[in-house]
């Protein structure tokens, strides 16, 4: 059956994936229209074919495991000099995400794997492009904002055109946590930072 690469990811969803994914190609950044704008759980990994129904049931565990959690973006980022890219932050939600992506890789599963770089969830907004350009994606979206309720994640393959089509979506099973009781939950916070 051979190999094929695959990623899992949280979409950003509509109207601000489109907005995001626009605004990528305007600075010039050439894979824009192949990838889906997102949160990555899992980076582009090589599996066997094979392993596919494995890793869906495995993803399908992850995703009954989890629950519905709220999502902000809010400004930019980048990871220049160590990696041409400039990001919107993930301002809420973080945490989340950080859980969801150690238990995709969790060594007992099917796509247990290092990463290169720390995990650090972020919606990727310029790669590898002019500095100028990723300068400008950096000031032009320092003021974004957008919101909504995370309810799963999905499993994408790479087409050999380098197009990233999705394979499979996996919803939470879990309640939905409303944005007041999660930041209530945290306790952290002082009165007035809610």
């Amino acid at each position: 059956m051979g190999t094929v690469t695959i990623g899992v990811s949280i979409a950003v969803p509509e109207p601000h994936g489109s907005q995001l994914q626009e605004r990528r190609a305007g600075f010039g950044d050439a894979a824009a229209h192949g990838i889906p704008t997102h949160v990555t759980l899992l980076p582009p990994t090589e599996v066997e074919a094979s392993l596919l129904p494995a890793i869906e049931t495995h993803l399908g565990e992850v995703a009954a495991a989890g629950r519905p959690f709220p999502m902000r973006l809010s400004g930019t980022g980048t990871f220049r000099p160590l990696s041409p890219v400039v990001y919107v932050q993930v301002a809420e939600g973080a945490e989340a995400c950080t859980w969801l992506q150690k238990q995709v890789r969790d060594a007992s599963g099917p796509v247990a794997r290092e990463l290169q770089f720390p995990y650090h969830p972020h919606v990727t907004v310029a790669h590898g492009i002019e500095d100028e350009a990723m300068d400008r994606a950096y000031e032009e979206l320092a003021d974004y904002q957008a919101q909504w309720p995370c309810t799963g994640f999905a499993l994408y393959e790479q087409g050999a055109d380098g197009v990233w089509r999705k394979l499979r979506e996996f919803t939470f099973r879990g309640a939905i946590v409303p944005p007041q009781a999660a930041h209530a939950a945290r306790g952290s916070l002082p009165t007035g930072q809610l």
